[in-house]
């Protein structure tokens, strides 16, 4: 019996021990999660794996050319995700959209607002302005943002780290205008821009790569966003006042028509003008569907530029879609341009990215920032914004994404841009746009579509780039000029030196031009050949006491004091550096002349036409010859037979009467007869010689001097002449270290003659180095006293000084030489001697070579 009480009592005491713990456990399950649950609550934060909805936001201008592009392409992108397996299985995403109203004060309010939602990504906005401002609040906030129409470059910088754009930054479509203007050749353009982030930071990147071509903005026409068309007018009259005639237009796609409107109105969309639109143009045409016929018939000529995305199979999907997309306000393809299709990939980069988020481990976490805590007293309830914990995370994300979207393959660069940058070139005519080639970061222009290039090694040789013909504005398939003379304009300011001497080549003249000498001539040759007028003004330089410093006036161009320099001015590798220098039309280079003397006559002149060696030899020569007959003819020839003595003296007879093809003797065989008649040719060589160098020698003046050239120069120490003014000076003292006291300036040809006539130990100069075409000037006055000696030492040139910023240098610079020799034909051609008197009265004629050359030359 008290076995059986025991087993009941442990029985009892087991049932209840194990009631207890059933409830225990349950107890303690949900005090736990009510524990974790109030810890959550008081630090303000909340988590989740993998939630079953996810809130991205979208932030941009709805009635907008772009706008009314991205609403759809976004929505649908939505409902694509969510419908698809593949990507999130299990969670949708929801869109939270604001609208950003065109205003910069309202884009950033509506921002604020959307990152109270707690949302993980935000797509937009599309202005350049307001993506500046909301960048700073997704920075703090960490959430990224997915910009798919925000182009200004400077958006790039590292200020945003959580900025990124899931277009084309302008940085590549200004590089891409700049190409465009220096494959047709042009050298200045007007900018004309919207005052604002985006305009002013495109046309920044654009006169950077214009520079790089050695081209420039040369006028900068900037209006604001609501500027009126009676300002926008103002400014293009402001415009058409300048000289240049290539216009680039980068402005909003909502307002930018206006601009060319009002240039139709002012005769400006006519023949010479061109006309580039920025991607905002072609954005606008496509989104209207049918454009107006008036639309277009202002726009004929324009070339504009737009985003390049492939033609694949997904591209034609989605655009067959487009009309009928339930989201539009109409059915059609109105609407849509290339940012539909960055909007569309926006999303779908989002969502790639939070899959391998989850997939790697995140989660959606939001905490409190200690930074808006201090905000509490402000009535802006900043408390309300959040920080995303997983923001850095998902940033990393995003930027090793790799597939194919819409516009091409998504994929960012250590920059933080989409790879692959491309524009289509259009050219606006008819009722449509027409595809003239294409622009890629990899080739630059070609009529090869990117994609195909990219499989083979990137060519960007000037020979490589290609574009098709432009109907330009005026229906003119003529490559404009790009450029006139502006009407408020002044004549080009032309230096010329004011020179000493050598007045033959350029000086002061009481002639309407007030210069005259050779190389005005050749200049106003080239000018006239040009085919427009080209008003210029000719401005001495120096005061006329002395040879102006060559170098300082180079200088001067370069400091825009003038435009251009003509004269005798040498083309010489320092000034290379600072300024253009046209093809030479003179060849030049440095010599040394030398005061010769003329060589006594000598009883024993008949003997220097060969050397001692030579005599040697020669008569060396003979005997051997008479010997070699004699031993062949001996011994069946009786005419070299007899005594010893009569042998030896036949021997010599023979030998040296053929020296005048006088020896008696026959040969009867057949070797003797051959080698008799090689000597004999070589006799008439030896005689030939000698005769002619003997003739020189008692004919010719014989001058002496003791300089041999430069080298004997730079081994010596006497003095040296140069022409004051001359790049002489600094070459032999830099390049050749030569000491500067031994530099003697000389002025002009009188002081030339002085200084060779006293002589280095009088006060004079030992030689005189100084460039070609003066010495050939100075030794054709001088009867024969003087002489160049050794070789030419520097071989350069004479060329017209500009710093390629007026337009028509390259004109002038391709019709130089065309302008030389058909001067140089009506020279040959008419009376020289009348034509350039004032040159020199001995020239004779006047080759293609450059230089006048027949001037009397000493021996």
């Amino acid at each position: 019996m008290e076995l059986v009480l025991l087993i009941s009592r442990f029985m009892t005491r087991t049932l209840i021990l194990l009631s207890l713990w059933f409830i225990w456990v349950p107890l303690g399950v949900v005090c736990s999660t009510t524990a974790n649950a109030s810890a959550s609550s008081n630090s303000s934060s909340s988590s989740s794996l993998k939630p079953s909805v996810i809130s991205i936001g979208a932030l941009f201008t709805l009635d907008s050319v772009i706008g009314r592009a991205a609403n759809p392409a976004i929505k649908a992108a939505i409902d694509d995700v969510n419908s698809d397996p593949n990507v999130l299985n299990g969670t949708d995403l929801k869109l939270i959209l604001h609208d950003t109203n065109c205003s910069g004060f309202l884009g950033t309010i509506e921002a604020l607002q959307l990152m109270e939602s707690d949302i993980v990504v935000a797509i937009g906005p599309q202005s350049s302005g307001i993506a500046h401002v909301i960048s700073h609040v997704v920075n703090e906030l960490h959430v990224p943002l997915l910009s798919f129409g925000a182009t200004d470059p400077t958006l790039s910088s590292l200020q945003y780290p959580y900025f990124l754009r899931s277009t084309h930054s302008d940085y590549f479509q200004m590089y891409a205008i700049a190409d465009l203007v220096d494959y047709y050749g042009w050298k200045e353009i007007t900018a004309i821009f919207v005052d604002d982030d985006y305009g002013r930071s495109g046309i920044s990147v654009l006169g950077d790569a214009l520079a790089k071509k050695r081209a420039k903005i040369s006028y900068k026409a900037a209006f604001s966003p609501g500027d009126p068309k009676r300002k926008i007018t103002d400014l293009l009259v402001e415009v058409n006042l300048m000289e240049s005639r290539v216009y680039i237009v980068h402005v909003n796609p909502d307002t930018g028509l206006n601009v060319f409107s009002v240039a139709n109105a002012l005769n400006m969309m006519g023949s010479g003008y061109v006309w580039i639109a920025t991607d905002w143009l072609p954005s606008y045409l496509d989104s209207m569907g049918a454009v107006d016929p008036d639309t277009m018939n202002i726009l004929q000529g324009v070339v504009a530029l737009r985003h390049y995305t492939p033609d694949t199979d997904l591209k034609k999907r989605f655009m067959s879609r487009w009309n009928n997309l339930r989201y539009k306000r109409s059915t059609g393809p109105a609407g849509f341009n290339s940012y539909a299709l960055y909007a569309y990939d926006s999303v779908w980069l989002a969502a790639h990215a939070l899959d391998v988020f989850f997939k790697e481990g995140g989660n959606i976490s939001f905490s409190n920032d200690p930074n808006l805590d201090k905000a509490n007293g402000s009535m802006l309830n900043l408390s309300s914004l959040r920080v995303f914990n997983g923001g850095q995370q998902l940033l990393q994300t995003l930027l090793r994404m790799n597939f194919t979207g819409l516009s091409g393959q998504i994929q960012f660069n250590q920059d933080k841009d989409l790879v692959h940058p491309a524009y289509d070139i259009l050219n606006i005519g008819g009722t449509a746009t027409r595809r003239i080639g294409y622009w890629s970061n990899y080739s630059h222009l070609s009529i090869v579509p990117p994609e195909r290039l990219y499989t083979k090694p990137p060519n960007i040789s000037s020979s490589s780039q290609n574009l098709y013909s432009v109907i330009w504005p005026g229906e003119s398939t003529a490559t404009p000029r790009g450029w006139v003379f502006p009407n408020n304009g002044q004549p080009l300011r032309i230096a010329v030196p004011n020179r000493v001497g050598y007045k033959e080549f350029v000086s002061k003249d009481n002639s309407p031009l007030g210069v005259r000498g050779y190389c005005i001539d050749v200049f106003e040759a080239a000018v006239n050949l040009l085919p427009y007028a080209v008003p210029h003004t000719y401005i001495l330089f120096g005061d006329g006491k002395r040879n102006p410093s060559y170098n300082e006036l180079v200088s001067q161009v370069t400091q825009n004091i003038y435009d251009a320099t003509v004269g005798d001015i040498t083309i010489v590798t320092n000034r290379t550096r600072i300024v253009d220098f046209t093809q030479p039309y003179m060849e030049s280079g440095l010599v040394v002349v030398v005061k010769v003397k003329e060589a006594k006559s000598n009883p024993w002149a008949f003997l220097k036409p060969f050397t001692a060696e030579m005599w040697f030899v020669t008569a060396a020569f003979f005997l051997f010859v008479g010997a070699v007959v004699w031993i062949l003819e001996h011994r069946i020839n009786h005419e070299f037979r007899g005594p010893p003595r009569q042998q030896l003296i036949t021997i010599f007879w023979f030998s040296f009467s053929t020296m005048f093809f006088s020896h008696r003797e026959n040969t009867v065989s057949t070797l003797g007869r051959l080698v008799l008649i090689i000597w004999l040719f070589v006799v008439l060589i030896i005689n030939s010689s000698y005769t002619a160098s003997l003739t020189s020698i008692l004919t010719v003046q014989q001058l002496t001097s003791g300089i041999q050239g430069i080298d004997s120069l730079i081994q010596g120490n006497e003095p040296i002449g140069v022409q004051d003014g001359s790049f002489a000076l600094n070459y032999l003292v830099d390049e050749l270290n030569i000491a500067a006291s031994r530099i003697v300036k000389l002025k002009d040809p009188q002081a030339y003659l002085r200084a060779l006539e006293l002589g280095p130990k009088n006060g004079g100069v030992a030689a005189i180095v100084d460039e070609l075409p003066y010495v050939e000037i100075f030794l054709s006055k001088t009867n024969c006293l003087y002489r160049t000696v050794g070789q030419e030492f520097t071989k350069s040139g004479w060329g017209f000084v500009s710093i390629n910023t007026k337009p028509f240098e390259g004109d002038l610079r391709r019709c130089n030489s065309i302008s030389l020799f058909l001067y140089m034909t009506m020279v040959v051609n008419f009376d020289i001697k009348t034509m350039f008197i004032r040159m020199h009265r001995d020239l004779l004629f006047f080759p293609v070579s450059g230089f006048p050359k027949g001037l009397p030359t000493c021996s």
